[in-house]
């Protein structure tokens, strides 16, 4: 594709397609042309809110438009694969909000599919992407804290229940596990590499069946673990720290949107590292999946999908230590 603009669609009009919206408009070579709802008012209402020239009152209608490059795909957890699928039958290539899927099953299927298309295919996993998290893994690279021993991570707030809420409903693919929690997972994923050997978990599920509160502990090879939790019914420190042999990384305030990262090692004053940005951060998973297709890519190196499928076995392994399973399935 050349350098010119990317023409982009939006399937949904929630609070995240919004935020992805004023994303988009940041940034110059990226052009919102489409936004998909499943009613026309609500995409008229998205439309006017953005300046977005075509509003379908059905996602398949947006799916169908030749003139869109990409979908960013922002509906409710249990729609993600079937949302995928429509727009890969239709030969667009796709950025699909976190969690990927309800489960490794479907992110097996969605994943082939689009690899068997030769489709560009991202889990928009946003925080992997920022300055910070970027410059957190040059660090590690480089060796600055020895040999990575130790993560811990945690990603909680507290709401009020409302079963109708996609928070707290089964069937939209409810709790902490999926909406938070990973994030603290992925986090994981990216520092030790590959998937845990053993996992050792707890959650209090509510009233409604989901995981209000949930802590996890993932093995890795060598004794190398994670200390993750997460909560939609308690607040948390949202904090990440890194631990090595020679000294640690932590990345704060709220390390899942984080601009700043403090290096400390012994007999050495810490080195706070910051790295701001302007706009709300999305703009640079956006930036990424622009350059992938740019250069003919159809999966990116900074989140492949052969490992957001393994962060998806392991989401599905600690449910199943709970025994919750949605509807769904």
């Amino acid at each position: 594709m050349a350098q010119s603009s990317v023409r982009w669609g939006i399937l949904s009009t929630g609070r995240i397609a919004g935020v992805f919206a004023e994303a988009l408009h940041s940034l110059d070579d990226a052009q919102l042309v489409a936004v998909g709802s499943r009613s026309a008012d609500a995409a008229a209402a998205f439309g006017d809110r953005f300046n977005v020239p075509r509003r379908y009152a059905s996602y398949e209608e947006l799916a169908a438009d030749p003139d869109v490059d990409i979908i960013y795909i922002a509906t409710p957890h249990a729609l993600h694969a079937e949302n995928c699928l429509l727009c890969l039958h239709h030969g667009k290539a796709v950025l699909c909000e976190k969690p990927f899927t309800i489960n490794a099953r479907q992110a097996a299927d969605v994943i082939a599919i689009a690899r068997e298309r030769g489709l560009f295919l991202m889990e928009a996993m946003w925080t992997r992407f920022l300055p910070a998290i970027v410059r957190l893994r040059e660090l590690l690279a480089a060796g600055a804290i020895g040999e990575v021993r130790m993560i811990a991570s945690d990603f909680g707030f507290r709401t009020d229940v409302n079963p109708r809420s996609r928070l707290f409903d089964p069937a939209l693919g409810g709790g902490s596990l999926l909406d938070v929690g990973v994030y603290t997972v992925s986090l994981a994923s990216m520092v030790f590499g590959g998937e845990p050997e053993r996992i050792a978990t707890m959650a209090h599920l509510g009233a409604t069946g989901v995981d209000e509160e949930a802590a996890m502990i993932l093995g890795y090879d060598g004794g190398r673990m994670a200390v993750l939790w997460s909560a939609i019914r308690t607040e948390t420190p949202h904090e990440a720290t890194i631990m090595g042999t020679e000294g640690m990384i932590r990345v704060h305030p709220q390390w899942w949107r984080a601009k700043t990262i403090t290096l400390s090692c012994g007999g050495r004053a810490d080195e706070v590292i910051d790295l701001p940005y302007q706009g709300n951060g999305y703009q640079f998973e956006a930036i990424e999946a622009m350059r992938c297709l740019r250069a003919g890519l159809n999966e990116s190196s900074v989140m492949p999908l052969d490992e957001t499928l393994g962060i998806m076995r392991t989401l599905d392994a600690i449910r199943a230590q709970w025994g919750l399973t949605y509807p769904i399935e």
